[in-house]
């Protein structure tokens, strides 16, 4: 059973949002501080995530519902001065819910299905309206195969996530693969994040990583924008790849604090128009960025 809640909570938790896709682990849960600055500039960003998931065993064959909730409240400090309310984009709501499906389909392969719905604005007006929601639903085939040499299993997922605010009209792909390939040593190739893990003991682990980052959001009460392709600003949506070290100590066999430093490899932040299309992109300057939480594994 615990390699099948290990797989369960991966594929759920591979689940993305438009330029953007969670990082790969094994957690049932976890609290989340994120802070960086922009560079040339007073503004900041700052986000505080939580979230939890629960497997929930329907047969002896290994299949499972899991229902999940997550909230995200992203504090944009925007200090630039510009031709229009920056008001507005100062604070960001994002409230996920969500319900897999999974099974086993032969001894190594395992095939998942996720739908969710999300609400994601800056709720200026103080309630829910059509363009905060967003529709995501995904699925995945997840190989497992045991190496008897080293602590963990290899994993190779294979899957297609849709949303509704990607600008795509077509699922796009997830590509991922782990391996433990030694007692002290794992890495991670593919999408969202790609890792070169040391283990000193049971306690302590580093790593080396380039990941992906990022959140969208309806902007309610929508503003003109004056640039060269003047227009009205109805969201706003921001990328960023990450590189950095990353520290992680376990308190117990579930219970881990984990920080992450490094530095922007891209920095995108833009307002869009009602078409998706680029309207005003907010200060590309690379810069400075930390992560640092607590969490709940199943490992």
């Amino acid at each position: 059973m615990c390699r099948a809640l290990i797989l369960l909570s991966l594929i759920l938790l591979l689940v993305g949002v438009p330029k953007k896709l969670s990082a790969q682990t094994t957690d049932l849960a976890r609290i989340e501080y994120t802070y960086f600055p922009q560079s040339n500039s007073d503004n900041s960003f700052r986000r505080f995530r939580s979230f939890v998931n629960y497997p929930i065993k329907l047969n002896d064959k290994e299949a499972y519902l899991i229902p999940g909730v997550e909230y995200r409240n992203v504090n944009f400090k925007y200090e630039d001065s510009e031709n229009f309310n920056t008001q507005k984009l100062d604070r960001f709501h994002s409230f996920k819910g969500n319900l897999a499906y999974t099974f086993k389909l032969s001894e190594d392969w395992r095939f998942a299905a996720e739908a969710g719905l999300k609400i994601a604005s800056n709720l200026s007006t103080d309630k829910v309206i059509n363009d905060d929601l967003i529709y995501i639903g995904s699925v995945y085939f997840v190989k497992i195969k045991e190496d008897e040499r080293y602590v963990e299993p290899w994993r190779l997922i294979l899957g297609l996530n849709y949303s509704t605010t990607t600008g795509f009209p077509f699922p796009l792909p997830i590509v991922n693969y782990y391996k433990r390939f030694h007692p002290r040593w794992s890495y991670t190739v593919g999408t969202p994040k790609s890792n070169l893990k040391h283990y000193f003991n049971d306690k302590h682990s580093m790593q080396a990583f380039v990941t992906l980052d990022g959140f969208f959001a309806n902007i309610q009460e929508n503003f003109k924008v004056q640039t060269a392709n003047n227009g009205t600003a109805e969201s706003i949506s921001m990328t960023i790849l990450l590189s950095g070290l990353g520290y992680e100590y376990h308190f117990t066999d579930h219970i881990s604090f984990y920080t992450y430093a490094g530095y922007t490899l891209m920095n995108d932040i833009r307002l869009r128009d009602k078409d998706m299309e680029d309207l005003y992109t907010i200060n590309k300057t690379n810069t400075f960025y930390c992560r640092g939480g607590l969490k709940f594994s199943i490992l």
